[in-house]
């Protein structure tokens, strides 16, 4: 999944119905619910169990990596 993929402006996150972000690890990720979501072989996994909450470290280091050029 890249950047400019128009899945992106339509996929949304299972428990808050809000727009998730691509991140450059292979995620996708709620920054309201501090939620992270794999994409795997390309496809996302948007169940609610897949999901995994993100500590305030770990976020902080996602965030980073996604505004990095």
């Amino acid at each position: 999944m890249n950047p400019d993929d128009p899945l992106l402006k339509i996929l949304a996150c299972p428990l808050d119905k809000g727009p998730l972000h691509l991140l450059p690890t292979d995620a996708l990720y709620n920054p309201r619910l501090r939620r992270r979501y794999p994409i795997v072989d390309g496809i996302p996994q948007l169940l609610p169990s897949s999901g995994e909450q993100v500590t305030d470290d770990e976020e902080h280091l996602e965030l980073l990596k996604r505004m990095a050029p």
